[in-house]
């Protein structure tokens, strides 16, 4: 005998499904990422990531103000140098790409939240994210001399106008240097986004291509989590919480729903999913082929970011989907 409930009578109409759904992905859940270089009129896809373009600064201007008329709420930047070494100089000048660019975004659309990435892989000659140790080819990166390039590069990022400071690089005690670095400069109000769960994972290789920082030798394993590795990222977020961080990131986010979960329960700051490079890649190439309806597998996995805790997704699929949902 069937039950007196049968949950398949609220399901009999788009309508009725319509009101009884429970989760809803919105424009401002999106965070849209930009990759800056230097030059003039300069647009180059990215052939791992169809869709996705390297930048000069009036082409980035050009996409911040298409993003914030969608109603996307923010953009990331990352940045590639014209020129690399192994102190990172590119990441904490002030003339470097990602000031360069927050600086021209800001002035033309002051609304739109300009977060920016604040790690040292896409400035270094090797590619690692930090100083290493003299001679070793192991992609060992040296802790603590590295927090300080990163707090100058923060330092720099907020002086151009950066309305959140994103760090990634996974150093210990990165969020602890970098508030005390934007509070001595009288950035007590800049909130940091910490990359607080970032895996070592194979899901980056295409972002790697666009952001031009491979590493030379060696892995960052040392230095990002093991995907094998759930109660390890409750105790990174807990440490950067303590340290004075106002929200987290799980990076990357499809097979790690389970980690959004996890972290959005064990605390109350806002969790970011970071939806990355090969996960977009994925949707792009079986999409290309006809092998999946790309609209319906992304807002599927949108939602299920969503369900599993995520208050905000960082997406390469953000215009289209802010599109969809218009």
């Amino acid at each position: 005998m069937f039950p007196t409930h049968r949950p398949r009578r609220l399901r009999q109409h788009p309508q009725l499904r319509r009101m009884v759904q429970e989760t809803l992905v919105t424009q401002a859940d999106l965070v849209y990422p930009l990759f800056a270089v230097p030059g003039d009129g300069f647009a180059k896809e990215v052939s791992s990531m169809p869709g996705v373009y390297q930048l000069s600064v009036d082409k980035i201007v050009e996409e911040a103000k298409e993003v914030y008329d969608l109603g996307i709420p923010a953009i990331i930047l990352f940045g590639i140098p014209a020129d690399k070494d192994t102190d990172a100089t590119g990441a904490w000048h002030d003339c470097g790409i990602v000031q360069q660019a927050t600086t021209a975004v800001k002035e033309a659309v002051p609304d739109l939240v300009v977060i920016v990435d604040t790690c040292l892989c896409e400035y270094t000659s090797h590619g690692h994210c930090g100083y290493l140790e003299t001679g070793d080819l192991t992609g060992r990166v040296l802790n603590d001399p590295t927090l300080e390039l990163l707090k100058k590069t923060a330092v720099a990022q907020a002086n151009a106008g950066a309305d959140i400071i994103a760090p990634s690089g996974m150093m210990d005690g990165f969020v602890q240097a970098i508030r005390a670095g934007l509070d001595e400069h009288g950035f007590e109000d800049t909130p940091i986004l910490s990359y607080a769960a970032k895996y070592a994972s194979a899901y980056y290789g295409p972002f790697r291509d666009a952001a031009e920082s491979a590493p030379q030798f060696g892995d960052r394993r040392t230095y990002q989590m093991d995907p094998a590795n759930g109660t390890e990222a409750l105790k990174e977020i807990e440490l950067d919480i303590a340290e004075g961080a106002d929200m987290l990131m799980v990076k990357p986010a499809l097979a790690y729903m389970d980690i959004i979960w996890r972290v959005k329960q064990a605390t109350n700051l806002p969790v970011a999913a970071y939806n990355v490079s090969g996960e977009y890649s994925m949707v792009k190439a079986a999409a290309l082929n006809g092998w999946v309806d790309e609209q319906k597998l992304v807002m599927e996995t949108m939602t299920s970011f969503k369900r599993s805790g995520a208050d905000l997704i960082l997406t390469y699929h953000a215009k289209d989907v802010a599109r969809w949902i218009g």
